[in-house]
């Protein structure tokens, strides 16, 4: 199925990794959000766990391995055409990962990788998703972050 203009909501997985009051960001580098900051993440293939979807992701854009420690949130993410249709439709399940190795290195959808205090993140180009997921961690804390979150584009 298609990206744009799907028949279905589709699911895709972000990665959220935490290092010192810092969090990892990508610079994406294809749309929906091109040149926006958001968490590495991307689709879930048919047949694969989320958990183990959202570690693939981690890998292919970031360099670094990781196991999955918690679901943070349930986000969504719809954006309509200049005449109504739904352009793009994604459910994201966001997981908090442990690094356990590999090499920081842009790669794959990521045009860059750079961990940003958590604090200064929302002064950043981010994706709408993704500041949705930081003002959450901010105002909830990670292990009390688990929620469900909209973000409808228009």
């Amino acid at each position: 199925m298609s990206r744009q203009y799907p028949k279905y909501p589709l699911v895709g997985v972000g990665a959220v990794v935490i290092n010192d009051g810092k969090i990892l960001l990508v610079k994406r580098a294809n749309e929906p959000g091109k040149g926006k900051l958001s968490i590495p993440g991307g689709m879930v293939n048919a047949g694969e766990d989320p958990g183990n979807a959202a570690v693939r992701e981690l890998e292919e854009e970031t360099g670094l391995k990781g196991e999955v420690s918690l679901l943070l949130g349930v986000y969504q993410y719809v954006e309509h055409d200049d005449e109504g249709n739904v352009k793009y439709h994604f459910i994201l399940l966001d997981y908090l990962i442990n690094v356990k190795g590999g090499s920081l290195k842009a790669s794959s959808d990521a045009a860059e990788v750079l961990f940003i205090d958590l604090n200064n993140a929302l002064n950043m180009n981010l994706t709408e998703t993704t500041k949705e997921l930081i003002n959450d961690i901010l105002s909830k804390g990670v292990s009390s972050c688990i929620g469900s979150r909209s973000i409808i584009m228009h």
